[in-house]
């Protein structure tokens, strides 16, 4: 289920999350412009292949390694802000930003520009928490707005659980678009997001390297974040009215 678009007015133009978008594709840019590519010897059923694999960039410097945080914190702690503003690939990006688009400009709308700036980054910082948490000695770099989106996911399905969003419904081999509920859209991809979280730990990524646990430690903490600052009625002393029709 792919969310396209919502119902949801907002009040005034989305300055926050626009330039949260803005950056996330700007350092993608520039983490493209400063990567290598290089041929390295690699070990397969086959015997010793070579392969093409890429260096470089911005990932190597700013992305968050876990074990490097568990063994100096005071070193390392700014790799949890600036791996949030770093992507993997375009589908990467651009699932991301869809997202954040889609749900970050309403939950600005509510909590007003400077306390959704702290607020996406507070979840972002939790949802790395949660990510390391699971496997502290893990020495695979890891990058992506994704945890702070999926805060932003939990606060607007607590603000607005009935608004309208059209998405992208799969039916059986097809595919149709569909006006759905917000708390059915997000609940869907929140309840892939825990089924898929490693709680073993041990380090090692679920899902071809997808952080389920960052998404899921997000979530989590956009939910209680924003049912601490008021929950719904948030939204409804933001505009003036009752949400009985979202």
């Amino acid at each position: 289920m792919i969310p396209l678009r919502d119902s949801n007015p907002t009040r005034r133009f989305p300055v926050v999350t626009v330039s949260i978008i803005i950056l996330n594709v700007a350092a993608f840019l520039l983490d493209l412009a400063t990567r290598r590519s290089e041929l390295v010897e690699v070990m397969t059923p086959y015997g010793l292949m070579l392969a093409r694999r890429q260096t470089g960039g911005l990932a190597e410097s700013f992305a968050m390694v876990p074990a490097a945080l568990m063994a100096d914190f005071g070193a390392t702690w700014m790799t949890i802000v600036t791996s949030m503003f770093l992507h993997a690939n375009w589908l990467h990006i651009g699932g991301n930003m869809l997202y954040l688009w889609i749900f970050g400009n309403n939950v600005e709308d509510t909590l007003g520009r400077p306390a959704f700036v702290v607020f996406y980054l507070v979840c972002g910082a939790l949802a790395a928490a949660a990510h390391v948490a699971t496997g502290p000695w893990s020495e695979v770099p890891t990058i992506g707005a994704s945890g702070a989106v999926a805060g932003v996911m939990g606060a607007y399905v607590l603000l607005f659980p009935h608004a309208r969003v059209l998405a992208l419904v799969p039916v059986i081999l097809f595919s149709t678009l569909m006006e759905v509920p917000a708390i059915v859209v997000i609940g869907f991809w929140a309840v892939i997001q825990f089924l898929n979280v490693n709680w073993l730990g041990g380090g090692e990524l679920r899902g071809g390297g997808v952080a389920y646990a960052a998404h899921a430690g997000g979530f989590v903490a956009g939910l209680v974040l924003i049912a601490a600052m008021g929950g719904r009625r948030l939204a409804e002393r933001s505009r003036g009215r009752y949400y009985g029709d979202y």
